[in-house]
Parts: structure tokens; sequence; C-alpha cells
């Protein structure tokens, strides 16, 4: 027989004594008995079962354990068995059991369960659940139970109409079994078949983190198919580590602890204000480097075990909010008030104790976000604490926290702009809290958001290494510019520019400590150094300052341009002119500016010998050979004791030689005779020529200042090659201004250059003397060698007729025949007094009433004047030097008959003479006379409009045969081939042996 430790059998006796005498009683615990199974327990098994193990544990001050175990019966089915470490089973217990919502547990305030109706839970899976422990054991059976309820006729219609069902827990049977070994309980449910499934998918499921809602129980043995998985809990001061097999994870506890004050449980049920002691816990996981991981949305608040209130919090909260009958609801009122504003004082706390890391956003509540009335409460309550505590980090204070009123975060930050602006914008967040996806947690805080046009206007005024403001431009780059436009620049002389726009950038080759006496607004170069710290800056407005950019400033360029004026006027008080010298002389040593680069570099006031401020242009080096060749004052000479590389004072236009000056059109050019040059040019190119277009021009200045020609030419000849190139205008090279220059003026012995020959020019022997110069410069100088070159030039041109006509001058033979015909050429379209001479001979020249001009060689015989050799173009040499025509002084025509007239075939020697004229054959006729008379005069042929009259002679047959051909150079060759038929063929051969 078994053992009855527990009275059962009275209890079981009270029971149908109770419902014999009410069949309303039977029904009403058979209700409730449903209820319980049906609404409020029917999922919370596995808690349950974990709960009761708690609180055993607790009652008895142990360290709880918990071992579930899924395995077979030994019949084809399956039992679930629980057994748990702690307080034994009792009387007491056993009461509990079998009562509906009268539990043993009323009077222990640190238990979890409170009511005594958690067990009806295992009625979810179990017909005939059982309890084992160290002190006894009881049963319950459904089938029992119907038994018993059948032997009460009263009851028969109530358990009909509720198909056989009856409420279990009210009649307790003792039974037989002991717990495990180290247990001090055991709950043994044998599964109905239909809940096998659902049990087992329960324990896999089964999360460590239930025991943070159960601290009596340390550790949960979960063993299914003999695999055992064991959950545990560790607790080590704010810290959990909950162990899941070989997977650990901690997390972040915040606790808290106290005792409700008696009138908030005034309208309370009677057990609940016995129990005025309350414990609630947040609970958040750590990832490995210690930050918060935020639980998924939605959680569920654990009232201390789960509940159906949904909480947007992603954090863990255990409670012991008052909850409804179902269980599964809180219920409102002044302890769930107090409880809500308790959570969200720990819940701010939580967060200050997380506050080392952004992460801890994550867990601000999210406005409007709320899933019940519940969970609106906590999180408006948690919002207003965390608005109110000092937790927030501040910027480069590692240990400092700020309420979130007095925080502020970029509108638009990055890592680099936060640190730029750290303890320049008061309140600011470090950089990992100012993330995009921080802007909703931050907003919600109240957080002030600082837009870019705000930090700028927080950085004025302020004052910070040069470095510093590079990192705050490198790390603004990329932002709105209309935003960054009153960003602050230091300047190198220490002002400070309110802006920006217009700003130099220093490179690296800029001279800046030496700058100041320009007034620019050139950047520190600190502030410049990080490349997109300069990119920033550049993109608002700043310019490139390279030496040669500051140089081409406007600003640089006035300034030097009137330095000699503000020197003769007295510099301003704070202005200095050797310092200002020394400004310009540093830029440009820096931008390495070639002599003559920058022409207005030459107006820089420099010291000069006499103790007064001139022009670089027009001083000299101190005892260079350009002083040397100069008339004495025409310009002044440098102070000798300015210390400057003299590369420099020869770039800003410091003489000590010939300085070179370019342009781009001749009006440009600042040099003597530029106009002459000009239209000298100009002459020589073709009178029907459009304007020409003008290639960048080359000149050399201050050759009218020379006093020393031998020692000037020297020095002209070392210049560079510019200097000395001629300039191409449509196609026609002449010679460009310094070449012009000197061949006009009197530099070879006190004589124009164009005026004398070049030595190895035969040509113009006689007419010209020959220039004496080395031959390098000779080179250089080209004196004419030609005719040609001559004539090129106009003035040369008027110079070559009046020599000419000088008596004491020769021609050579060659030049004389068309040196005349070349200078109509030339002269052409000028106005040119006839000359009162010319020359008709190479040693000859007769008054020009006495010349005539050939212009019809078959009048020659008939002339008695003196002839001028017309060159081939007798009409234009005739206007040239106003002379009459041989054919407008001599009226004459042929007088004579001929005796014959033959064909030109017919000739003897017309074949070669037909090949010399390159035609197949001669043709019309000739007249031969004998003798053939013109003007009075026998001579030897005369042109006719049908026929030629010639006196038979070869000469006159080819003189009248090449004019008629029009091939008059060619008339000795024909005279030859009619002198000398009989030797054609000789002839020929010999034509054929030349080109």
């Amino acid at each position: 027989m078994t053992a009855d430790p527990f009275s059962t059998a009275e209890l079981r006796r009270r029971v149908l004594a109770a419902w014999a005498d009410s069949p309303a009683r039977f029904r009403e615990d058979a209700n409730a008995e449903e209820d319980l199974v049906r609404g409020g327990y029917r999922d919370r098994l596995l808690v349950e079962l974990a709960q009761n193990a708690a609180d055993a544990a607790a009652r008895a001050g142990v360290p709880g354990r918990l071992r579930l175990e899924l395995a077979a019966d030994g019949a084809g089915g399956e039992v679930l068995r629980a057994a748990n470490t702690g307080v034994p089973l009792d009387a007491g217990g056993v009461q509990g059991l079998a009562s509906l919502r009268a539990s043993a547990k009323r009077d222990e305030p640190g238990s979890v369960g409170r009511f005594g109706v958690g067990f009806a839970a295992v009625l979810a899976v179990t017909d005939e659940p059982a309890v084992h422990s160290t002190t006894g054991g009881v049963a319950f059976g459904a089938d029992r139970t119907r038994a018993e309820v059948a032997a009460i006729g009263a009851l028969a219609d109530e358990v009909a109409r509720r198909d056989g069902a009856v409420p279990v827990l009210r009649l307790p049977w003792p039974a037989d079994g002991t717990p495990p070994e180290g247990f001090a309980t055991e709950v043994v449910l044998p599964l109905r078949t239909g809940a096998r499934s659902a049990v087992r998918a329960a324990l896999e499921e089964l999360e460590p983190e239930l025991l943070l809602a159960l601290p009596g129980l340390a550790a949960v043995d979960v063993v299914v198919d003999g695999v055992v998985r064991a959950l545990s809990v560790r607790c080590a001061g704010d810290q959990a580590e909950l162990t899941d097999g070989d997977r650990t994870t901690t997390w972040r506890l915040e606790r808290r602890d106290g005792v409700l004050p008696e009138e908030l449980l005034a309208d309370r049920p009677v057990e609940e204000r016995g129990r005025r002691a309350w414990t609630l816990t947040w609970a958040v996981p750590l990832d490995d480097d210690g930050r918060p991981v935020p639980l998924p949305l939605p959680q569920r608040v654990h009232a201390p075990t789960p509940s159906d209130e949904p909480l947007t919090l992603p954090a863990r909260l255990v409670a012991p909010f008052p909850l409804g009958p179902d269980r599964r609801h809180v219920l409102p009122g002044p302890v769930t008030d107090a409880l809500v504003a308790a959570a969200a004082g720990a819940y701010a706390d939580l967060l200050a104790g997380l506050a080392h890391d952004a992460a801890a956003l994550a867990l601000v509540p999210r406005i409007g976000l709320a899933g019940a009335e519940l969970d609106a409460a906590l999180c408006t309550a948690a919002l207003d604490r965390l608005r109110g505590t000092a937790w927030l980090p501040v910027a480069g204070g590692d240990a400092d926290r700020q309420t979130p009123a007095r925080a502020a975060v970029l509108a638009e930050p990055t890592d680099e702009r936060v640190a730029a602006l750290t303890g320049a914008v008061p309140g600011l967040l470090p950089a990992g809290w100012s993330g995009r996806g921080d802007a909703p947690a931050l907003a919600a805080l109240g957080v002030r958001r600082v837009g870019t046009a705000e930090a700028v206007e927080a950085v004025r005024g302020i004052a910070r290494p040069t470095a510093w403001w590079g990192r705050l431009y490198a790390a603004l780059d990329g932002a709105e510019r209309e935003e960054l436009a009153a960003l602050p620049v230091p300047l190198a002389d220490g002002r400070t520019a309110h802006g920006p726009a217009g700003v130099l950038l220093p490179d690296e080759g800029l001279p800046v400590a030496r700058l100041g006496p320009l007034g620019l607004r050139v950047a520190d170069p600190g502030a410049a150094a990080p490349p997109a710290a300069r990119r920033l800056l550049e993109r608002l407005g700043a310019r490139p300052a390279t030496a040669a950019a500051v140089l081409a400033d406007p600003e640089v360029r006035a300034a030097v341009e009137t330095s000699v004026e503000a020197a003769d006027d007295g510099w301003d008080t704070d202005r200095d002119p050797a310092a200002f010298a020394d400004a310009v002389l540093a830029l440009v040593a820096a931008a390495g500016t070639a002599p003559g680069e920058l022409p207005w570099l030459a107006e820089l006031a420099l010291p000069d010998a006499d103790g007064g401020w001139a022009a670089a242009g027009e001083l000299v080096l101190p005892g260079s050979r350009f002083g040397a060749v100069l008339a004495d004052g025409a310009l002044g000479t440098l102070d000798g004791g300015l210390e400057a590389d003299p590369r420099v004072l020869r770039a800003v236009g410091v003489l000590d030689g010939f300085a070179l000056v370019r342009a781009e059109d001749p009006d440009d050019l600042d040099v003597d005779g530029a106009a002459d040059w000009a239209d000298a040019v100009l002459d020589r190119l073709p009178a029907d020529a459009p304007a020409p277009a003008w290639p960048p021009l080359t000149a050399v200045r201050d050759l009218e200042l020379v006093g020393d020609w031998a020692g000037a030419l020297p020095l002209l000849a070392e210049l560079p090659a510019e200097a000395w190139t001629d300039v191409v205008l449509g196609g026609v090279a002449v010679p460009g201004y310094l070449r012009w220059w000197l061949c006009t003026h009197p530099v070879l012995d006190g004589r124009r250059p164009d005026r004398l020959r070049h030595p190895d020019a035969p040509g113009l022997q006689g007419l010209y003397e020959p220039a004496q110069a080395p031959p390098g410069l000779l080179g250089l100088l080209r004196p004419p060698a030609s005719a040609d070159d001559v004539l090129a030039d106009v003035d040369g041109a008027l110079e070559l007729l009046d020599r000419l006509a000088d008596p004491h001058r020769t021609v050579p033979p060659a030049l004389l025949r068309t040196v005349h015909a070349r200078l109509a050429v030339a002269l052409d379209g000028v106005d040119v007094d006839p000359p009162d001479r010319v020359r008709v001979a190479p040693d000859c020249v007769v008054p020009a009433g006495e010349a005539v001009v050939l212009d019809a060689p078959w009048l020659q015989p008939l002339v008695d004047a003196p002839l001028v050799p017309a060159g081939g173009a007798p009409g234009a040499v005739a206007d040239l030097l106003d002379l009459p025509l041989a054919s407008e002084v001599v009226p004459a025509r042929v007088e004579s008959r001929p005796v014959r007239r033959v064909r030109w075939a017919d000739v003897p020697g017309a074949e070669l003479a037909a090949a010399r004229l390159g035609v197949p054959a001669l043709t019309g006729e000739v007249a031969v006379h004998e003798p053939l008379r013109a003007g009075g005069r026998a001579v030897p042929w005369w042109p006719g409009d049908g026929a030629d009259a010639v006196d038979g002679t070869a000469a006159a047959l080819g003189r009248a045969l090449a004019w008629r051909a029009g091939a008059w150079p060619l008339r000795q060759a024909l005279a030859e081939a009619f002198a000398r038929p009989d030797h054609a063929a000789a002839l020929a051969a010999e034509d054929a042996v030349g080109p």
C-alpha cells in the first residue's frame, strides 16, 4: 500500500463532499481549471516548471538547478520529467497544487510564483501529472477523478455536458517514486499523443534568457533523446553570463528593488497586499567588445515571466507588474505607475553605464513607436529620464558626461569634422555618436543639431594653432559651399580673413615670411597644408599662391608700378620701401622670373648710388660692362649696398646688359624708333598685301643711350638669337628691330651698316665701301651683299639711285645692265625726285638731259644721245629717271625697197634657228634690202607688220627673228645659226651638251 504522507485522502474527501453538497462548486472548479489551461497558462509549461524550481531553490537558499528530460515511457509514449533542487514538496505545497489561486508561497517574498495556479499549465500536455519528492509524492489523473465524480449522482448531468471533462488538479492521490539523485523534486508528465511535438519544440527553443527572470535558478539541463543541452547563468555585479551549450553571452544588468507604499496596494487583492517588496531588472546583451546589442523588436514585458505586453525598448525588462486574471496582461493602476517610474530610472542608468560606446543610442526609445499603453508609458518615462540624465559623452572629455539638453551633434557629421570642432562647438558629441543612423535617437533625446553655418559661426573669433585650422578645413571639405562663405582664415601676417574668397594659398616655395609689406591676404601656410584643406579653400574662392601667381596679382603690380612715385612722395608710415623691395625681390627669386618676362617689374623702386630711389629698369648694376658703354648720365647706378642675387636684379629690370623688350604689336614696343621700324617693315610688303598679323616681337632697349659703339656691339652680339631673328610677315622675312636699328645708325666706325657692303660681296664694288668688323658681327648686322639686299628697303633703293648718279663711283657691268629696271620695281609707287645725272656706263654718268632710254633696239643706230640701260623695262626706267624713250626722239621709217622676199623657213640655217627657238619650223617672210635704209641712215634690221626688213646679214636676221619670236636674249644664237648654216649639225650637237 502506498504511503500517504500528505493526507491526500482527506483532501479528496473534502473536495468530493463540497462537490456533492454543491454541484455549482464542481462547475466553478471545472470552469476555473479550464480557463487556466486554455487561457493564461496554455503555452507556459516550461516557464512554470522553471518558476517552481526557482521558488524551491530560493526557499532553500541554494542555487537552483532544473533538469528537463524528454524520454520514452517504455510503452510507446513519451514522458517529460522536470527535476529540481531546493525545498522538497510538503503538505502545504500539495494543498497549493490541489487548490485554485491559493498558493503555499503566499508569504514568501522571494518567490516568483504568487497564486499557486501555474501548475495548471501541465494539463496542456498531460492528463496524469505526478510530483515525486524526497518527502513523498502525489499524483493526479483525469480517469481517477472521473471515477470519483461518477459516484456523485448530482454531478452526472454536468459531467455529461462537459463530455467527461473534470477538474483534474482538485483530487490528489499519493504516489510512489523518488526524484533523481541530487534533486529534491521531480514532476513527471506522461504526454498525450497530440502534445509530444509541441513539447519537443518547446524544449529545443528554450532560451537561457529565461534564467534572467528567475534569479533563484542557476542552471537548466535540457535532455532530448539523450542529448544534454546545458543552460546556465553566472552573475557578477552588473553583468550576467548566459551559457547555452558551448556559447556564452554576456548581458549588462541594471537592477532596482524597493518596497511599495501600502496605500498603492489598497485596491489590490488581499494576497497581493502582503507582497510589497519588488525587484526589477533591465538586461541587454553585449558583444565581444562590450557594446550593447539591441534585442529584436518587439520584446515582451516579463512580469516576471513572459507576458503578452509588447515592449519597443530593445532590452529585456523583468518586473513584478500586477497581472490580470488571464496572467498575460498588466493591469493599470498606481502599482504599475510606480513600477514604470522605477523602470524608467533604471533604464536611464542602464544606458548611462553603457555610454562608453555609441551603440547605446540604439537603446534610446523612439517617439511614436509604442505597441501598447504600458509600452507607451515605459518609453515616455524612460525618454524623460534620459533627457534629464547626464549620460551623454563630451567629445574630447573622456570622463565628462552631459545631459542631452546640453549636447550637440553636427548635422553633417564625419569623424574628422567632429575631431576638428571638438572644444569649439560646446557640448559636441564624439564622432562615433554622430552617425546618420543615430539621428532618430538624438532627435528623440532633444540633442541640438548644429549645421555647417552654425559651426562656422562657432569658430569665428577663437584662437587656435594654424595646424588646427588646416584639420578643420580638411574636415569640412565636401560641405555646402554657401554655408562656408564666412569661414575664417588665419593669415600669414597675423590677421584673420573673414572668408576664404580672395585669400592666397601659398605653395611650398613662396617666401611667406617676407611678403608682409605687400599687404596681401596670404593664408598661413600651416592652415592650407593638408591637401583637402587646400582643396576646400580653393573651392570657396581662395587662389593658389605660387610666387608667379602672387606676382600676377593686380594689387602687387599696381604697387610696383607706383612704387617710385610713392618713394618720391614719401611712403606711408607703416610701409618701408626697402622692405617692399625685398618682398618683391623674394617673390621674383621664388618664381624664377626671367629677365623681361614681366616688363612692369622694371618700375620697382630700388635705391640708387646717389641715395635716392629709382625704377629698377633705369638702374645699372655697378661695375657692369653695360654701364661702361653708355653715355655719361644716361642711366642711374644701383646702390652697391643692396644685397640681392644679380639674377633676381636682372629679372626686375636692373641692367647689366642690353635688355630685351617683348610685345605682340609694334605699338606696344617702348623702344627708340619702333614706329619707324614698323613702317620700314610694312614698306617691304607687296602694295596690295592685307594688313599683316604680327608675330611675337622682340626688341632691345636703350640703344639710343650708347656712347661707345665699339664696346656696345660685342655686348649686343652676345644677346639671345631672338633679338636678332628676322620677322616674318605674310611669308616675307624682314629684319627684326635690333638689326634694323643698328643698320640705320652710324655704329660701325661712325657709318651706317646699310650704307656699306659686305667685304665678300663684289657685286656692289665701286658703289659701296666694304664694312670692317669681325665676321661674327658682320653675320649679325648683315650689311648688303647684293643689289637685292639694297633694293629690299625703300631707303636703300633711294640711296642706290643717288650713288648711281655719283661720277666718283663705278658700277659693275653685270649690275648696270639691270639696276635701273630693278630700281623702278623697288620704287614703284614711291614719290622719287629724278637724279640730275644718270649712269650710262660702268664708269660714266651724264647729265640727265642728255640721255635717252632705248626702248626699240632697231633704233639704236639712229640715236646719237647716251643710252641708259633699261634692263628690259624701258618705260619704267624712263619714268623713274624722267628721261625720254628712243622711240619718242627718233621718228623714222624704212625708206629703201627690198630686193627679194624669202620665207623664213627657206633661209639657210632656219632649221637650227627653229630648234633653238623650240618651234617645229619658222613661219612668215623676211624682206631683204641691199642696203636697208631708215631715217636717212643705213640700218641692219627693222621690224614690220607683215615681213621684217633686214640688210641680209646673219646678225640682222638673228635680231629680227629674235624680236619677232619674243626671244630677244637668243638673238646671238639665232645669228650664229644663220651665219654658219653649213655647221648646223655641229652646232646642234653643242646645244645638246648643255642643259
